[in-house]
């Protein structure tokens, strides 16, 4: 999965995801005798910066290391313990983090429950930072911000599957938008899965033409058109790293360059080779009239449907 194109949770709108961060963040410095009993009423982050720690959780082991991170689900009993020959240091942030205010995003997700960030020399830094930082009592507007960027991480590296939707949450107001979004990040995720858009559809606990009418309604387009229009986006970063247009075609599973330079034009409204010109003609200074800023406003088109 590729991380530049927004991985699992490009299909959520921002303004739909709530993160609070429930306690200051727990800055850990534990001796050779630490151990720990408990269970959290909210989610709990813990990462490893140096040393190491046990942990068994809902009868499972783990051993954190330097550069792992591992996820304590709210309600989880778990026992922790040092486990190596210098301090364990790290942090750990209790948090919730809502879609639409009422459902809990974690338990939308199947996910390990302990990965080792594989993205570890850009987060270290990151995480020290914020360690750094966090106040003894209180939470910051700039932890709030990193932890949503180190949480994401985490995410993209743990994430298996999206659960099924819960049938008590079908019959809720926000039900329906739920399914949609979650039927919306897979599309995203995967764009260049043939079958995705009549799977999503498929999996939705709705009947399929009302679940189509309703996507359309909220996102634009049909989940077939937007899973074609993802695509294309996906085509567009392709072009502006410097892929050649047979290259791109060929990545995001076209094998007429002709058909796909087409379907390009239809989507975004210019052809590839006119997107290119676009870009570079942006990063030398000449920006379009009406355009001073130099960013030009895809798509061109109204939406294909």
């Amino acid at each position: 999965m590729d991380k530049i194109e927004g991985g699992i949770l490009a299909g959520i709108p921002e303004n739909a995801l709530k993160l609070t961060l429930t306690r200051s963040t727990i800055k850990m410095q534990h001796s050779r005798t630490w151990r720990v009993d408990k269970s959290n009423s909210v989610h709990d982050l813990v990462i490893c910066l140096t040393g190491g720690g046990g942990y068994m959780v809902d009868g499972g082991a783990y051993t954190l290391a330097p550069g792992d991170a591992m996820l304590i689900p709210a309600g989880s009993r778990f026992v922790g313990w040092h486990a190596s020959g210098e301090a364990y240091t790290g942090v750990a942030q209790h948090f919730t983090l809502d879609l639409f205010g009422k459902h809990d995003l974690i338990a939308q997700m199947r996910i390990n429950r302990a990965v080792r960030f594989s993205r570890w020399p850009l987060l270290e830094p990151v995480v020290r930072y914020y360690h750094d930082i966090a106040p003894a009592s209180s939470t910051t507007l700039i932890q709030h911000h990193l932890f949503m960027f180190i949480l994401i991480e985490f995410l993209e590296d743990a994430f298996i599957a999206w659960n099924a939707q819960p049938v008590s949450a079908v019959g809720n107001a926000d039900g329906i938008s739920l399914g949609i979004m979650l039927a919306a990040t897979r599309i995203t995720a995967d764009p260049l899965d043939e079958d995705i858009a009549e799977r999503v559809v498929a999996d939705a606990p709705y009947n399929p033409d009302y679940f189509k009418r309703e996507f359309r309604r909220q996102i634009g387009w049909t989940p077939r058109k937007f899973q074609e229009f993802k695509r294309m986006e996906r085509a567009m970063n392709l072009l502006a790293s410097g892929n050649t247009v047979g290259e791109t075609a060929a990545l995001v599973g076209y094998c007429d360059v002709y058909y796909f330079s087409r379907m390009f034009k239809r989507h975004i409204g210019t052809s590839p080779a006119g997107y290119k010109l676009a870009v570079r003609e942006s990063q030398d200074g000449k920006f379009p009239r009406g355009e001073e800023d130099g960013q030009i406003i895809y798509p061109l088109v109204e939406r294909v449907e």
